[in-house]
């Protein structure tokens, strides 16, 4: 049982990535991460936590990846390994179904989608700090994709400025087990405040509600 308790006028689900391209049947990713998004019932555990959220009352900002447009990184002096990766097969590309949301997490009236980022943090380079401060924040549930790489790299810079940060295991997917269990038994806890399953975050929740 968790003993985490969430003040709901200020804390905020951050839902880092929910694009067709990660989440659809059909998307470029998607049969990537298959496997374990299936494994961990990641697509009911979403859909229960913004239930869960909504009913709570708490603040739901959307933290997008960049939607590839032709030119990107290309005259880039340092384009990381994914964002090569986004120039070859076109990630998330803009005004292209890969790159719209995925239909049962499109943003809902009221929140926030925040700045795209570049790379694999949300806080980089994005209005998402400002925001968070500016509706008085201080704890921020992290899910979405991939558990690895955007979820660890928002939640961890969320931890170096200050918020407490909450994971939830199987609201994320990665591309294999070992990177699952990388994000959330070696690297999780060395960042987070809590790494809760959505049952736990859900009973935590309805505290708030």
């Amino acid at each position: 049982m968790t003993t985490e308790t969430y003040e709901k006028s200020k804390t905020a689900l951050l839902f880092v990535d929910p694009y067709n391209d990660f989440l659809s049947e059909g998307g470029k990713i998607w049969p990537l991460v298959k496997d374990v998004a299936e494994e961990v019932g990641l697509l009911d555990n979403l859909r229960s936590i913004d239930k869960a959220v909504r009913a709570a009352g708490l603040q739901v900002f959307i933290v997008p990846h960049r939607r590839w447009e032709p030119g990107d990184y290309e005259c880039w002096c340092h384009p990381n390994p994914t964002q090569r990766r986004v120039m070859e097969r076109h990630t998330f590309a803009r005004g292209e179904w890969g790159g719209e949301w995925h239909p049962d997490f499109a943003p809902k009236k009221g929140d926030i989608v925040v700045k795209e980022h570049w790379a694999q943090s949300g806080f980089a380079n994005t209005d998402l700090d400002q925001q968070l401060r500016q509706h008085g924040i201080t704890h921020v549930i992290a899910v979405g994709l991939l558990a690895n790489t955007c979820i660890e790299s928002t939640a961890r810079y969320a931890m170096e400025l200050g918020y407490h940060v909450t994971l939830v295991r199987d609201a994320t997917a990665a591309f294999s087990r070992e990177m699952m269990h990388a994000a959330h038994v070696l690297n999780g806890p060395t960042y987070a405040h809590a790494i809760l399953t959505t049952k736990e975050l859900i009973g935590a929740l309805s505290q708030a509600a």
